[in-house]
């Protein structure tokens, strides 16, 4: 036991405090809690050692409830996630902030989270505008929440997310810190139902689905468009969102909500490259205005908050497999039945876990994937591994002989270039030979002529002599 911990546990029996103790060391950051305290709280802080040092002054008795749990999530022991009962002031080296009252999840009934995509996204750039900052360098900083257990388990996802995007900590190394100390545990999500909820989704569940995502290039906040985010998920502007973007991901997915004429997409479609449209409610528009402009139709319907059928599970995948550009899927809200298909590609070709596609999913669109619908995904899970890792294998096999065939056509090719080489060898040589042999010839009949035409003059000399 440290100096200062004894020397606190000396004020405890001094009477001021009548309950007072430690909890665990985790991270190098000592947690006390204070349930019952009749003593005035004048500073709250943490010291080089990382305790937590109360500097208490004695007053009248005052009931005052305090509950104090902190973690601490990067390296250099600057940023704490902290749930208190009463909102804290700056002091010279600690900053205090809150998000509570800026990020608001908008419920459709029973659901509280999680925070969408662009909420995290802005959290991630106050975030780091708070660590960059000259002024803040040397304070540590503090981002709070209360004890409303909705907000609690929200902006556990926010800053958890960071350590797992920026601070490169794993999802089970974030989250453990997260739960460290004296914190209790997070209110699980549930969905957007008005049933009683029969899947839980955990602030972990949002983590791994987070790393899973930003594993297999799905979003890049250093390239992430807020403001377009923002203005397609509104209801007027299409309330579209991409599920599966990047050009890192293969096929590109995304939901959207059919509220105007299959015209009023048209041009968006052709600027991202959607070449398929997959519709799963009843028949709102005639799909041939969709294939007239040049895209694909495909109806694969079923009934508003149930599941899919394998066939129907079967002929998305095969539309997604066999499009080369992006598939835009659509419900009646966007929501059920289309969050439901697009939770089976990314097990599928992903390898999400059920709870990982249905976290991110929600992240990209809130309210997606709901009451049996869940645990039909659930379910799945095991097959859908099994049919990726099958269709994987295939298209390795495909690869190989595609890449063997290459490289026997690019021997051949080299082969024939090199005998093309031969061949104008052998001509070139024979040319001249042939060459060498006509000079051969004329030098000779040259020489014949020459050598007559001396015989002939060496015997008319002859005779002119005799």
């Amino acid at each position: 036991t440290s100096a200062k911990q004894t020397s606190c546990n000396r004020k405890l029996h001094s009477g001021i405090i009548s309950s007072f103790s430690v909890q665990s060391r985790v991270m190098g950051l000592m947690f006390y809690c204070v349930p019952d305290m009749k003593a005035k709280l004048s500073v709250l802080h943490l010291n080089s050692q990382h305790i937590l040092i109360m500097h208490l002054s004695s007053c009248p008795p005052v009931c005052l409830c305090v509950c104090v749990c902190a973690c601490v999530l990067n390296a250099t022991d600057r940023l704490y996630f902290a749930t208190l009962r009463v909102k804290p002031k700056n002091t010279a080296n600690t900053h205090y902030f809150s998000t509570d009252e800026e990020f608001i999840y908008e419920s459709f009934y029973a659901d509280f989270g999680p925070l969408n995509q662009a909420m995290l996204y802005r959290y991630c750039c106050k975030l780091n505008k708070k660590l960059k900052s000259f002024t803040m360098s040397r304070k540590k900083l503090v981002h709070y929440t209360s004890h409303d257990q909705k907000k609690r388990a929200n902006d556990a996802v926010l800053i958890g997310a960071y350590a797992v995007i920026y601070l490169k900590r794993s999802p089970e190394e974030a989250y453990r810190t997260l739960i460290s100390g004296n914190n209790a545990g997070y209110l699980p999500f549930r969905d957007a139902g008005v049933g009683e909820c029969t899947f839980n989704l955990t602030v972990l569940d949002c983590l791994q689905g987070i790393r899973k995502a930003l594993q297999h290039g799905f979003f890049d906040f250093d390239s992430f468009n807020v403001e377009e985010y923002e203005h397609y998920e509104r209801v007027e502007n299409g309330d579209m969102n991409w599920i599966i973007p990047g050009e890192n991901s293969g096929i590109h997915v995304f939901a959207g909500y059919p509220l105007h004429a299959p015209e009023a997409y048209f041009a968006y479609f052709r600027q991202n490259d959607v070449t398929a449209v997959v519709r799963l409610n009843r028949k709102l528009y005639d799909g041939r205005r969709f294939e007239d402009a040049g895209f694909e139709h495909h109806d694969l319907f079923f009934l508003d908050g149930t599941t899919p059928s394998d066939l129907i599970v079967r002929r998305f995948l095969h539309v997604c497999e066999s499009t080369d550009g992006a598939v835009a899927l659509h419900c009646k809200a966007g929501l059920g039945r289309t969050g439901t298909l697009i939770g089976c590609y990314l097990m599928k070709h992903f390898r999400f876990t059920a709870a990982e596609a249905i976290a991110w999913i929600r992240i990209c669109r809130p309210g997606s994937i709901i009451g049996p619908q869940q645990n039909f995904l659930e379910e799945k899970q095991h097959s859908l591994w099994v049919q990726g890792d099958v269709h994987r294998s295939k298209q390795k096999l495909v690869q190989q002989r595609l890449s063997r065939r290459q490289q026997i056509q690019q021997q051949s090719r080299q082969q024939q270039l090199h005998s093309t080489d031969s061949d104008g060898g052998r001509q070139e040589a024979m040319s001249c030979l042939l060459s060498s042999m006509d000079d051969l010839s004329i030098n000779t009949t040259l020489y014949k002529s020459y050598s007559l035409d001396e015989v002939r003059g060496g015997t008319k000399n002859k005779n002119e002599e005799d």
